[in-house]
């Protein structure tokens, strides 16, 4: 069994290559947007998740009410910011979006000091300093309009921040394994994404397209359940037992800095110098979190836990 410095280790890891793979997905979800709208590809990416991921439920035969009732509730809030953030990029600039996102690594330790009682260090707030810094260079020097995009990415950077905090106030003392509660959340955002579609936005929901005439969009979707959804909801979860709320923030953080690589490689976008900067202060807040300054407080690793 690996020593509690190797899990944190392994956690701060586990949650930069989130933020690599959640910085690709802004370029794969417009691909795929091309040919299927946003809550039928909701629905079909987290559901195929939840079909995956469904033998793990059996786990849910030894937890108490309380705790699936703590689960659901992350579920849909994680179904809020979904909707937030997928309808937010198409009616914002993504430059627009990659700062507001951003702003849950600012919002998450005010979230964390308010919901759980843990005041961040000065590191830490230094970290969000140069994150916030950073993100407001990669926007393009904070000139930003305001319109119902904007809205709609802030709300998710909202919902992120309390989303980091309520999982980990839901994991202490509970040994709920981290794939069956990935599982339960994406059921959530499935079934919540579809019952939006079918009673609210009807002409979302639509005949999906064929294997055999449009297979880069299943490539598309193989990619975002698998490496953005599968992986990387699994990652959050078991890196939060292990970790604080602001620490995992600022890891995942790095997020516009991978998506900014990403849109210039994958999408042939131009990106500044002052953006290339940015980018580059982001990956140094998030490098300067991963340091364990002074004594390393223990792990929170309930017990019987099986992460």
């Amino acid at each position: 069994m690996p020593a509690p410095k190797n899990l944190l280790l392994l956690s701060d890891l586990m949650l930069l290559a989130v933020a690599v793979v959640w910085g690709s997905s802004y370029g794969i979800v417009k691909s795929a947007l091309v040919f299927y709208p946003v809550l039928g590809l909701l629905t079909l990416r987290f559901g195929i998740t939840f079909v995956v991921l469904s033998p793990t439920l059996a786990a849910l035969r030894r937890t108490n009410p309380a705790t699936l009732r703590g689960v659901l509730g992350t579920g849909v809030l994680l179904l809020g910011i979904f909707l937030c953030e997928t309808f937010g990029v198409l009616l914002t600039r993504a430059a627009n979006a990659a700062f507001l996102i951003s702003l849950c690594v600012v919002l998450t330790p005010l979230a964390e000091w308010l919901l759980l009682k843990r005041r961040p260090s000065r590191i830490e707030w230094a970290a969000v300093a140069l994150s916030l810094l950073g993100a407001w260079l990669l926007a393009g020097h904070g000139e930003l309009g305001f319109n119902l995009g904007d809205a709609l990415i802030l709300a998710a950077a909202v919902l992120r921040a309390l989303m980091v905090c309520a999982t980990k106030r839901l994991v202490r003392g509970r040994s709920m394994p981290a794939l069956t509660m990935t599982a339960v959340q994406s059921g959530v955002v499935a079934v919540g994404s579809a019952g939006v579609a079918l009673a609210l936005v009807p002409a979302q929901w639509q005949p999906l397209p064929s294997f055999s005439g449009h297979p880069a969009f299943w490539g598309y979707v193989l990619w975002l359940v698998a490496a953005c959804t599968l992986f990387a909801f699994f990652a959050q979860n078991y890196a939060i037992r292990r970790s604080s709320p602001t620490r995992v923030a600022l890891l995942m953080g790095s997020e516009p800095a991978f998506g900014a690589l990403f849109a210039s490689l994958w999408l042939a976008e131009r990106i500044s110098a002052a953006a290339w900067a940015g980018g580059g202060l982001i990956v140094a807040a998030s490098l300067l979190a991963t340091v364990r300054w002074g004594k390393p407080a223990a792990p929170e690793i309930p017990q019987g836990s099986q992460a």
